[in-house]
């Protein structure tokens, strides 16, 4: 099999999602006839082949100030019949690399195996196992993401109209701020330092007073989103002292 034919094969079943059973069908309208198993072993082999530049990849991405980590379900692999429940953990560096490590688990172990040796910023959505990470690791800082924070928000709408559009303009008016400076790391910092934290400041105070105030169910959407919030307070404000650290992880949800 030449590097055409491999690329090809490769190209077709995991870009394009065409089966092998499609491609040997094809193959085989066209005169070539080889044996399914054997293309089977062709991608398995040519995978083999890509491995270095994966961990080449993933050892250049650790490099990196800032990482932002996600994890995504995916179905792969066999149990008991069935396809088994598997993760893609993407994380995507600071030089804009991004590799998909994969793992049928969904636990911490997988964090610490990956990030072995990292020391930076960690910029991730709310899954507790990056907060678990970030507190048993030296010289990693947690941050988290305004966009997930927003979608709660959001969602809550329909049940709690009034609080949650409040909690959206003082979100909106962060990612106005940040629209001001998307080249330009030195105004970003200036930009945060002088509007975005006032913002900041006076979204936890209004959510504090919200909680004192307003007699809410702990089953209320804006309930459940503020207390996200709150118990995320520190790590939602990271991006405020650093310039290299994105308000969200919108980057890495485009590159999933």
């Amino acid at each position: 099999a030449d590097v055409s034919f491999l690329a090809g094969l490769l190209i077709d079943k995991f870009l394009y999602h065409l089966p092998l059973y499609r491609q040997h069908q094809r193959l085989e309208a066209s005169g070539i006839h080889i044996g399914r198993s054997t293309l089977t072993k062709l991608v398995h082999r040519a995978a083999q082949l890509l491995e270095p530049i994966y961990h080449s990849q993933l050892s250049s991405i650790l490099q990196s100030k800032v990482l932002a980590m996600d994890e995504t379900p995916i179905k792969a692999g066999r149990k008991k019949g069935a396809m088994g429940q598997g993760y893609f953990w993407p994380i995507y560096g600071d030089q804009e690399e991004v590799v998909f490590l994969f793992s049928m688990s969904r636990g911490s172990k997988v964090v610490h195996e990956a990030l072995a040796g990292f020391e930076g910023t960690l910029l991730t959505d709310g899954y507790r196992v990056y907060e678990n990470f970030t507190k048993a690791t030296a010289n990693v800082t947690h941050a988290q993401c305004w966009a997930h924070l927003r979608r709660k928000f959001f969602e809550g709408k329909d049940l709690e109209l009034e609080l949650c559009n409040k909690a959206l303009d003082f979100i909106g008016g962060l990612y106005k701020i940040e629209a001001l400076s998307k080249d330009d790391e030195e105004r970003r910092l200036k930009l945060r330092s002088e509007k975005s934290r006032e913002i900041v400041d006076k979204f936890f105070v209004w959510l504090e007073e919200a909680f004192k105030t307003k007699v809410l169910l702990p089953t209320n959407p804006f309930t459940k989103a503020a207390s996200y919030a709150l118990e995320r307070e520190t790590a939602l404000r990271v991006f405020l002292a650093d310039p290299a650290v994105s308000i969200d992880t919108n980057h890495l949800e485009r590159a999933l």
